[in-house]
């Protein structure tokens, strides 16, 4: 009896698991606020606090830039926002992650050269240990 007992809170924990790391909306919306919020102020440590220890984005050119890269980026004088903005959030949540479809426009200067950018970027976000975090992200001018 007490091994049967013990079975079933095991599944019951593990159930409290899995819907704890459920994704929802509000959360996925907060942590592209966040991210964008750390690239408007040239807060990397902000930016940081919401990539995945195996973020990557995939370029236009067909490369990819590492976190490590892309928190360098974001808080050097290299990199300069003017005004930045994004909008047509839509997303498909699946469980624990989030595939987020926007439109982000951003006018700047990258390594000396002025950018005037509108871009369709998908944004891959999960949750995992009750933590939210963006893994990966892909953007793509819109001409």
């Amino acid at each position: 009896m007490r091994l049967i007992l013990l079975a079933g809170m095991v599944c019951l924990a593990a159930a409290c698991n899995r819907s704890d790391d459920l994704l929802t909306e509000a959360e996925v919306k907060a942590v592209i606020a966040k991210f964008d919020q750390g690239w408007q102020t040239k807060n990397a440590n902000l930016v940081d606090s919401v990539l995945s220890q195996h973020y990557v984005y995939y370029t236009q050119s067909g490369y990819t830039f590492d976190r490590p890269s892309l928190l360098a980026t974001a808080g050097s004088e290299v990199y300069t926002l003017q005004s930045m903005e994004r909008e047509a959030q839509t997303m498909q949540i699946e469980g624990s992650t989030a595939v987020v479809n926007t439109v982000w426009k951003g006018k700047g200067h990258y390594h000396g050269e002025v950018f005037n950018d509108r871009q369709r970027c998908s944004i891959t976000i999960v949750k995992h240990e009750g933590k939210v975090r963006i893994l990966a992200e892909h953007c793509t001018p819109i001409k």
